[in-house]
C-alpha cells in the first residue's frame, strides 16, 4: 500500500492543473515529486532551498496576492523551526495556507530527534483559527488534502504519517465518526491510532469515536457519545499525550467527568530503533493501550503520559 505522503504530489499536481489559485512551496524536501508539476507551472511551484522560515514567509506572501499555497516539509521543519513565521506571517497577517507535514512524531527514527515532532499539534494550539487534519489512511489523506485546499483562505494543517490503519473510512473533514458502540466509556482514536485502539478494546463495553479532524474539536460528538456511554473519556492521539484533554474537558465542563490523554510521552527516546518500537515504548501499541484503557475504565489511574 502506498503511504499518505505518496498521495501528496499526485493530488496537489492535479489541483495545480485545475485551479489557478493553487501554488506549492517547498524547501528541498519533496521537490523531486513535483518536477513534472514545476515544468507545467514554473510560476506556481517554488523551491526556496533549505530555508524553512522563508518557506512560510514566501507562502504568506503568495496568500496576500490571492493564491492558495500548499506548503510541505517534515513536521519539525514546518511547524517548530519557523513557528514565528507561522504565528506572524500567516496568523498576524490573517492569511491562509495549507501546511502539509511528513515524518509525524517518530516516522523516521534513524533521522533522530531533529526529524521528530510530537509537539506540533500542541504548538499550533497556541494560535487562533487553525484547522488540523490527521488522516489515518492514504485515501483519507487524499480526501483531506482536497478539503484543505478548497477551504477558502483558511489556515489548515494536514499531518501525514507512515503509520496507517488497514482500511479507510468515509470522512467529511469536520466531524468525529462513531465506529463502535458501547455503554461504559468513550475512547476517541485519532487518525492512525484507530486499528490499535479497536484491537485494544476488544471485549470491552466502550464506544469508539474516530477523529481525523481534531481542530476544531468536535465537542458535540463527544457530548452525544457520553450521553449513552458515560463520561469516562480516553483520548488516544499519535502526538504529544494530553494535547486534546483541555478540549475534551471544555466539551464536558457542565457534567462530572474523567479524561485520560494517551499519546507520545515527553521523554525523548535516544535509542531510535523502528517505528513499532517507538509506539510500544510510548504505550501506543494494542497491548499497552488495553492495559491503560481497561485500567482507567475500571476506575484506576490509567497511567497517562
Amino acid at each position: 500500500m502506498d503511504t499518505m505522503r505518496d498521495r501528496l504530489a499526485p493530488v496537489v499536481s492535479r489541483l495545480l492543473d485545475e485551479d489557478p489559485r493553487v501554488a506549492v512551496v517547498l524547501a528541498e524536501i519533496g521537490r523531486d515529486a513535483f518536477t513534472e508539476a514545476w515544468h507545467r507551472h514554473p510560476d506556481r511551484v517554488v523551491n526556496v532551498g533549505i530555508r524553512e522560515q522563508l518557506l512560510v514567509g514566501a507562502a504568506a506572501g503568495m496568500a496576500l496576492t490571492g493564491l492558495r499555497p500548499v506548503v510541505h516539509t517534515f513536521a519539525s521543519f514546518l511547524v517548530e523551526r519557523p513557528f514565528e513565521q507561522v504565528k506572524l506571517d500567516l496568523g498576524h497577517q490573517d492569511v491562509g495556507a495549507v501546511l502539509v507535514s511528513a515524518a509525524a512524531s517518530f516516522d523516521w527514527p534513524a533521522g533522530g530527534y531533529t526529524h521528530m515532532s510530537p509537539g506540533d499539534v500542541a504548538l499550533l494550539d497556541t494560535l487562533d483559527g487553525w484547522t488540523v487534519h490527521v488522516p489515518g489512511h492514504p485515501d483519507e489523506a487524499e480526501t483531506l488534502l482536497r478539503h484543505a485546499v478548497a477551504a477558502g483562505d483558511d489556515k489548515v494543517y494536514v499531518r501525514l504519517s507512515v503509520q496507517a490503519n488497514r482500511d479507510a473510512l468515509p470522512i467529511d473533514g469536520e466531524h468525529f465518526r462513531t465506529v463502535r458502540e458501547g455503554r461504559s466509556g468513550v475512547v476517541v482514536a485519532v487518525g492512525p491510532m484507530l486499528d490499535a485502539v479497536l484491537a485494544a478494546v476488544e471485549g470491552l463495553d466502550v464506544m469508539v469515536l474516530y477523529a481525523t479532524t481534531v481542530r476544531p474539536f468536535d465537542a458535540a460528538a463527544l457530548r452525544r457519545a457520553t450521553e449513552t456511554a458515560g463520561t469516562d473519556v480516553v483520548l488516544v492521539e499519535p502526538y504529544l499525550a494530553g494535547t486534546s484533554t483541555a478540549a475534551a474537558n471544555d466539551a464536558l465542563a457542565d457534567v462530572p467527568h474523567r479524561v485520560l490523554g494517551l499519546g507520545v510521552g515527553r521523554r525523548e527516546l535516544r535509542r531510535y530503533g523502528r517505528v513499532e518500537e517507538h509506539a510500544a515504548a510510548h504505550g501506543l501499541d494494542a497491548r499497552s493501550l488495553r492495559e491503560r484503557i481497561g485500567g482507567f475504565m475500571a476506575g484506576e489511574g490509567g497511567g497517562g503520559s
